[in-house]
């Protein structure tokens, strides 16, 4: 074989969220290791994720990742097998690896930037698992306590589906999240942990649902959606509530945007008089959890004490309308595409 296919953007869109018709699936040489310490690894299974979105859209300053330009292959959370690797790497043919350079059939990885998967996980694709987010989050942004009424934004994607069972198991008394569709709000109860569900969109204001769903106030916001929530939440926050904020899905997924901000108006008195503390938070500053997660994750479920909400979406052919489909909210869970 001497090709492979990626996907590459073909241009960015002048208004609303990008499609298939802004993608490009295209064959190109199969890439080959240059350096000693790189390994050529054939993908299994890739992320689809939202936060393509604002990359798409040129980035945005200080993010760990770069904008994709017309021309450029997206990229992405991936786990692929090494075809081949020099002895030094420390890697051999066959083994399981992870990396970022998903959207391909075919990658060239430095050796230090493709870990082994080990053995931690029961399921090679819970690797792919956005858990490690909301883990760090609620144990070193805002460390859940036993008895926390917690409130999750988002709830029904990547992260959010994980960050119901993880606040859950930490101790939260009770666990509410907020989604797009009564029907995923019906799942977030029913399978994964929470207490009840808020939906955005109805002809019930957002902040008298909350209001009813935690009628005590909320003590923790894992906050992955900023905008209207975020306000809401603030209004409904105890004195001393901790907010830990991961995403702005309200600016990455706006359609009249181009998901490079995220603007929000909040009432400063209720920060400073219910002293709130609001914190942005990454997982990159705390890198000891990584493995942290791992090994807890792959006990929880090997215990059947956690489970990793996913779809798996199969071939490079599907995956464009895949990443539509995340973007319109179709989905419950982190959605993979698999290659044969």
């Amino acid at each position: 074989m001497t090709t492979h296919r990626e996907i590459r953007l073909r241009t960015r869109p002048g208004s609303g969220l990008p499609g298939p018709e802004h993608l490009d699936l295209v064959r190109t040489p199969l890439p080959e290791p240059t350096a000693p310490d790189e390994v050529l690894v054939r993908n299994r299974w890739f992320v689809v994720s939202a936060a393509l979105r604002t990359l798409i859209g040129g980035g945005v300053p200080g993010a760990p990742f770069p904008g994709i330009d017309p021309g450029d292959p997206l990229f992405g959370a991936a786990v692929g097998e090494v075809v081949s690797a020099a002895p030094g790497t420390g890697l051999r043919a066959g083994d399981l690896v992870s990396h970022w350079q998903g959207w391909r059939e075919y990658a060239r990885v430095p050796a230090a930037s493709c870990p082994p998967l080990g053995d931690a996980l029961p399921d090679p694709v819970a690797h792919l698992s956005q858990g490690w987010t909301a883990y760090a989050a609620l144990t070193r942004g805002v460390e859940v306590r036993a008895g926390d009424t917690v409130l999750v934004t988002g709830g029904a994607g990547a992260v959010g589906t994980m960050a119901g069972q993880i606040a859950r198991l930490l101790g939260a008394g009770r666990v509410i999240g907020s989604t797009g569709t009564r029907a995923k709000a019906e799942r977030l109860v029913a399978e994964l942990g929470y207490d009840a569900a808020v939906v955005r969109g109805t002809d019930v204001p957002f902040a008298e649902q909350l209001a009813a769903a935690a009628p005590e106030g909320i003590d923790v916001l894992l906050d992955n959606v900023g905008g209207e929530q975020l306000s809401a939440a603030v209004d409904a926050a105890r004195p001393g509530a901790r907010f830990v904020l991961v995403g702005a899905l309200s600016g990455q997924l706006d359609p009249r945007g181009t998901g490079t901000s995220a603007r929000v108006e909040l009432d400063a008195y209720p920060l400073i008089l219910k002293r709130i503390t609001l914190r942005g938070f990454s997982p990159l500053d705390h890198p000891e959890t990584g493995e942290e997660w791992r090994t807890r994750f792959g006990d929880w479920l090997r215990a059947g004490e956690i489970t990793f909400p996913h779809v798996r979406v199969a071939g490079m052919e599907r995956a464009a309308e895949a990443l539509r489909e995340v973007m319109e909210g179709r989905h419950l869970g982190t959605v993979v595409v698999e290659l044969p």
